[in-house]
């Protein structure tokens, strides 16, 4: 995949998923809304969204669920980070909806870069 964000940090930590071509079709779909939204992170906001994109990933497969979480707990959540989250839940798909907020925040701080 040639994408400027997947540095050599960034590639060790992608190179550990456990459903590698998963987790790269998810990075590049959160990749490209983020982009779309102008969002531009650091690269260790990049290792942390990659790691917690792969367990994302094994989450869907393995049919593990978060624990519900408070909405309300995000309120401070902007709604493009939301939104951003929401998308890449829907497209990994078998996801509790208490991914969409967990996520939310690497967006979210991301976006105060």
């Amino acid at each position: 995949m040639e994408e400027p964000w997947l540095t050599a940090d960034v590639q060790q930590v992608l190179a550990k998923a456990h459903h590698q071509p998963e987790t790269v079709a998810a990075l590049t779909y959160v990749f490209k809304l983020m982009r779309q939204a102008k969002i531009e992170p650091t690269e260790l906001q990049l290792v942390i969204l990659i790691n917690h994109v792969s367990e994302m990933v094994d989450r869907s497969v393995t049919g593990e669920q978060l624990p519900d979480v408070d909405p309300e707990m995000f309120d401070g959540v902007s709604p493009v980070a939301l939104r951003i989250a929401t998308q890449l839940v829907d497209h990994i798909g078998n996801l509790a909806d208490s991914e969409k907020y967990v996520v939310s925040i690497h967006f979210e701080t991301a976006m105060h870069n």
